[in-house]
């Protein structure tokens, strides 16, 4: 059985090949098996925040922008909650990401709402 956090990781690595301007570097693609733990933790923590917003209905008045934002949101909290002291990449404001990582963010949140139909 598939896990939400493998979900997760799927719509990320193919947003990112989908997204990403060039050739993306080896670990932002790597497959579930070989993600570090903390990704691994943190794919199925924003999982279930997506998909308790779904069951609890509204996200189709949603733009596409704000479901991105969300899944970005999601993600930081679980940045500071597995690294202590992150690179302010890793914790970006929504205008600080690029516009890829925008797209995919936007894309996950669209693929785990398609899972659940």
């Amino acid at each position: 059985m598939v896990t939400g956090g493998e979900i997760f990781r799927e719509a990320w690595i193919a947003g990112v090949r989908k997204h990403f301007p060039g050739e993306p570097k080896a670990s932002y693609i790597v497959p579930w098996e070989g993600t570090p733990h903390w990704e691994r933790a943190s794919a199925g923590a924003v999982y279930e925040q997506v998909a308790l917003l779904i069951r609890q209905g509204g996200t189709d008045k949603l733009t596409r922008e704000q479901k991105g934002r969300f899944v970005a949101l999601c993600w930081i909290a679980q940045i500071y909650h597995h690294i202590p002291d992150p690179k302010p990449a890793y914790v970006a404001n929504w205008e600080q990401l690029p516009d890829w990582q925008q797209e995919t963010d936007a894309d996950i949140f669209e693929h785990i709402a398609a899972t659940m139909d």
